[in-house]
């Protein structure tokens, strides 16, 4: 007997479901996102078998946690990022966008994974094995234990992993890939969903650790469902300019470990190479001597990194002068501006202020104020900051300098970077113990910082 369908409409911007359409989605309340699809019709006596086989619900000490010692990652970058390295069962979403380097990220993720023992296998919807041998063999791989599948029938990649026993498994991209049993296109609303549940599933079932590689939108999110997202265990982003050689693999969500690591990579003719010290390589063309440079340390997750912000003030043509950043939010750069022409009494009134990291960098935290004031005030007078100086420190409204998380942390990887001079925060009873040749000036306003220009 054929299988009945029932046909629904999905929001394609939150999951949202609905046996009829409207104008309007009832939950995000996004006008026509209503997107018609089917699916197979339950009976009321169905019932579905729970994820791990038991439905019976036990207490914590009556479950075992054994046999979820994560896999080793030979790769120290993406290891950070995960928490610590793979976690069996678990379900991995990469995101990022068109050539910036996810499928050679998965593929020598895959490489170094297999050479260690573990099978896996590299299901690839968009390329043929063809493809996929000549990017492998321009990598540089060749690992016994991997694998390689284009295939994009999901029936056909549950079985194949089934019965090789692999420990992880690539879907190269989840948009590519379709379920048989769901009449709709590949990549559609249903799609999605039902593909990322089964290998959900099999993923707990079998205690097979899956990626998955997602497309983005033009806003840079991943497309598809919202609830995509929700789905998984672990969302990742991987960043990077088009122009630019560095890559940052960024996690948004991770059930087993920190959303607050990143992992830096170089692309390179052999693929991405991991930045074991991406300070000195962000301050490696660093010209010593020029007006409207500072340094600032920046704190992503627990790795302190030293980064170079550049500011450009010049007279401005227009009614309305510029107020331009590149890696910094706008936000904090309106911000910065308003407490210099205030509280120091600059005149930016007329002034177009531009302002950019150095490397392709985004910097979010608010500790690189006082290094973006100093750059712009550098580059308002024209004076050069010495070039072993580096800043810290959020500016507040008033022009006071507030304190930074972890600030031992930040001198001690200054100084073992050759800079001389630190500008911190004044925090009574939290000074940073002094490391040797690194003199340390705790300011308390952002007047008192602007001295060293004097």
């Amino acid at each position: 007997m054929a299988n009945k369908t029932r046909t629904i409409y999905i929001c394609s911007q939150c999951g949202a479901r609905s046996l009829r359409w409207m104008g309007r989605c009832g939950e995000c309340g996004e006008w026509n996102t209503l997107v018609e699809s089917s699916e197979p019709a339950v009976s009321r006596g169905g019932r579905s078998a729970a994820v791990n086989g038991a439905a019976a619900p036990r207490r914590l000490d009556e479950i075992s946690a054994g046999g979820f010692e994560r896999l080793a990652v030979p790769l120290p970058e993406v290891s950070r990022v995960l928490g610590g390295g793979i976690v069996p069962g678990s379900l991995v979403l990469v995101g990022g966008d068109p050539g910036v380097g996810k499928s050679t990220l998965l593929m020598q993720l895959s490489e170094a994974v297999a050479a260690r023992g573990d099978k896996v296998l590299y299901v690839s919807g968009e390329e043929s094995l063809s493809q996929l041998a000549l990017r492998a063999r321009r990598l540089g791989h060749g690992a016994e234990a991997l694998y390689y599948l284009g295939e994009t029938d999901l029936s056909q990649i549950t079985e194949a992993t089934r019965q090789m026993g692999a420990a992880v498994l690539v879907v190269d991209s989840i948009q590519s890939t379709f379920d048989p049993e769901v009449p709709s296109a590949p990549g559609s609303v249903a799609q999605l969903r039902e593909c990322a549940l089964k290998l959900m599933r099999l993923a707990k079932s079998e205690n097979v650790s899956v990626f998955l590689i997602g497309h983005v939108t033009k806003e840079g999110v991943i497309a598809g469902p919202k609830v995509l997202e929700h789905m998984v265990d672990c969302v990742l982003y991987l960043e990077g300019e088009r122009f630019q050689a560095y890559r940052l693999l960024r996690g948004v969500k991770n059930r087993f470990g920190s959303t607050n690591e990143v992992g830096v990579f170089e692309m390179r003719g052999e693929g991405l190479v991991e930045v074991s010290n991406p300070s000195q390589v962000f301050l490696a063309e660093r010209v010593e001597g020029a007006s409207g440079s500072a340094v600032a340390v920046t704190l992503e997750g627990t790795r302190p990194l030293l980064v170079e912000i550049q500011a450009l003030v010049s007279r401005s043509a227009l009614a309305m002068p510029r107020r331009t950043s590149n890696g910094i939010d706008s936000n904090r750069l309106l911000l910065v501006s308003a407490v210099l022409s205030k509280r120091l009494n600059v005149n930016l009134y007329d002034q177009d202020v531009y302002v950019n990291v150095v490397g392709g960098l985004r910097v979010d935290e608010p500790a690189a104020d006082l290094a973006m004031a100093l750059a712009i005030l550098s580059s308002f007078k024209d004076r050069a900051l010495d070039p072993g100086l580096v800043a810290m420190g959020e500016i507040g409204l008033s022009g006071e300098v507030r304190g930074v998380a972890q600030l031992e942390r930040r001198v001690r990887e200054a100084a073992q970077l050759g800079f001389t001079r630190a500008i911190v925060p004044h925090t009574p009873g939290a000074a940073p113990r002094a490391d040797p040749g690194l003199e340390l000036i705790p300011v308390r306003t952002l007047r008192d910082a602007a001295q060293v220009l004097g």
